[in-house]
């Protein structure tokens, strides 16, 4: 999901960096300041965890963690995701600088949609065992839909890459299962010690 520089035209750079920038924007004016540590945790673990690639067929594929991130972070994914990536691109080339709008958008918008989406129903579940199969789905569909938004991206840069990212979204289907697994036991944990962990904080109010 780390597209590099020089692959994706300028109208998708610059319409991806600033829808990017908006949800920047808006995850700060929204994050109540108490999460500010979670959002920095788990930034750390989506830096740690997607440093660690496992190749598949031509390309290579790493736990994104951003339907967890969007089930417990809410729009607070977009800054977690943008430092997480610069870092990245800075420290070890991964992905780059001109793409780190459109980077941060592909990851971070599917886990902030499936997140207000399925985020409800996972904290008023009846069992945990209910909660661990709706995260379990949050985490996979973030992945396809990740997967489908990096696809369009390179679509839209060239009709030449279309090929491309039919294979790209093959490889990103066992991912899906991988991080499906991952997200249902991380969720079924959270809900039986921790439940308020799996509600972003809002400047609103409280959780």
């Amino acid at each position: 999901m780390h597209i590099p520089d020089g692959i994706l035209s300028a109208p998708v750079l610059i319409g991806g960096a600033a829808l990017a920038a908006a949800g920047v924007t808006l995850a700060l004016r929204r994050i109540d300041e108490r999460a500010i540590p979670r959002v920095a945790m788990l930034a750390a673990v989506f830096f740690a965890g997607s440093l660690v690639s496992v190749p598949v067929g031509p390309s290579s594929v790493h736990l994104v963690f951003s339907g967890l991130m969007g089930l417990m972070l809410g729009l607070g994914i977009f800054p977690a995701v943008l430092v997480g990536l610069a870092l990245q691109a800075v420290m070890f080339g991964f992905g780059g600088l001109t793409t780190l709008g459109i980077n941060t958008l592909n990851i971070a918008l599917p886990g902030a949609l499936i997140g207000l989406a399925l985020g409800p129903m996972i904290r008023t579940a009846a069992s945990p065992a209910r909660a661990a199969l709706l995260g379990g789905v949050a985490g996979a569909a973030t992945v396809i839909a990740s997967g489908l938004l990096v696809a369009l991206s390179l679509w839209l840069s060239s009709a030449e890459y279309g090929l491309v990212a039919q294979v790209l979204l093959v490889t990103y289907l066992p991912l899906a299962l991988a991080e499906g697994a991952v997200s249902a036991a991380v969720v079924a944990f959270l809900a039986r010690v921790q439940p308020e962990a799996l509600a972003p904080r809002l400047a609103a109010g409280p959780e």
